[in-house]
């Protein structure tokens, strides 16, 4: 399990505080806006930060993540669920089992009437549940996205796990010097919809500008839906399209870990390289039977905590989600609210066969 220090939750604290900080800083949101739509949510309810206030007893909270059965976002929620006990207040996970556009909706007017505290949600689509998101916030249910943003009017914070350049850049970076920079590539993505992979993968798009990679082609953006079967497919598909790739990048904890188990099993191993977003749990054996060499992610745990403890501080009236409003998240420490409404996480930790042991998520 990454276990942060106190020195390291104080430099991730930092950072984040810079990230709010620097107005000229991209890195700190994957879109840029007009400063009249920051804090769109919070200006429309008038609401007033009282840092001094302490949390709420009871509160409700429910989180909705892109599908149910996704492993990554099972392992968010169970910890953003299990922080909520610490500060008494109850959690739970409610969502669909597939990651359609449209699929998260009827939750979320299901949890309306529940008249739960706070939605915390992995959006789909970042527009098709903003309709029932500002139906939410019109009647003091606070709204915190994580892992995949909403538009930004239709919730009070983003609970970014780092910052989405650094993402999208460095996994173009890793597979880059993997490859020595030569060859045609290309990108398993979940679904096409999804805010965050597609703001990763403009960011991977524009890293591929550069001079360095000249001799690098991205050929295919390919689908797997947050799939494992269909994930598994889209990677047959595109080898059997491409025989001559090199590499391929896949930004999702689904899509990495079913492509690793086709390239495992087949003619490519060894010689195509299968880079991105994995959990340690899911990627080990891949990682020690030389499927894959490397891959990134951030602690899925921490990302839930933390998003947990944004939504209590929210529905206690700590904070409003404006800018330069700081909270605290429990053993994680300060962080500090930045652009639109982003806090971000930390950052990314890569994994290989030296330290991969000495993770458990």
């Amino acid at each position: 399990m990454l276990i942060r220090t106190p020195a390291r939750r104080r430099a991730v604290a930092a950072a984040a505080t810079a990230c709010a900080l620097a107005v000229a800083l991209t890195a700190c949101s994957g879109t840029t806006k007009d400063s009249a739509e920051k804090d769109t949510a919070t200006a429309a309810s008038g609401a007033k930060a009282d840092p001094d206030a302490p949390l709420k007893k009871g509160l409700k909270l429910a989180f909705l993540p892109k599908q149910i059965n996704n492993p990554y976002e099972k392992i968010v929620d169970e910890a953003g669920i299990a922080a909520a006990a610490e500060y008494g207040a109850t959690g739970k996970e409610v969502g669909p089992s597939d990651a359609n556009a449209s699929s998260q909706v009827s939750y979320i007017n299901t949890l309306i009437q529940q008249r739960q505290d706070a939605i915390l949600i992995a959006a789909n689509d970042p527009n098709a549940v903003c309709g029932p998101l500002k139906q939410a916030m019109k009647k003091d249910i606070k709204v915190v996205a994580y892992d995949s943003d909403t538009a930004k009017d239709c919730r009070q914070l983003f609970i970014n796990q780092a910052s989405s350049e650094e993402i999208g850049r460095s996994l173009v970076q890793h597979l880059g010097e993997q490859i020595g920079h030569q060859g045609k590539i290309a990108i398993l993505s979940a679904t096409q919809n999804a805010t965050n992979q597609n703001t990763w993968i403009e960011f991977m798009k524009d890293e591929l500008k550069l001079p360095k990679y000249k001799n690098m082609q991205l050929v295919k953006v390919a689908y797997g839906d947050d799939a494992d079967q269909k994930s598994f497919q889209q990677t047959q598909g595109l080898l059997s399209a491409y025989p001559d790739l090199k590499g391929i990048i896949s930004p999702t904890t689904v899509g990495i870990a079913a492509a690793a188990r086709y390239l495992s099993d087949s003619s490519y191993k060894g010689k195509v390289v299968l880079n991105g977003l994995g959990t340690p749990n899911q990627m080990r054996k891949y990682v020690k039977d030389g499927t894959v060499e490397q891959f990134s992610l951030w602690n899925p745990e921490e990302l839930g905590y933390l998003g947990s403890y944004a939504a209590a501080s929210l529905a206690s009236g700590q904070i409003t989600g404006a800018e330069g409003e700081k909270f605290t998240a429990g053993r994680l420490g300060e962080y500090t609210i930045g652009k639109d409404g982003e806090v971000i996480l930390g950052e990314p930790t890569v994994f290989d066969k030296k330290n991969i042991d000495k993770f458990d998520f």
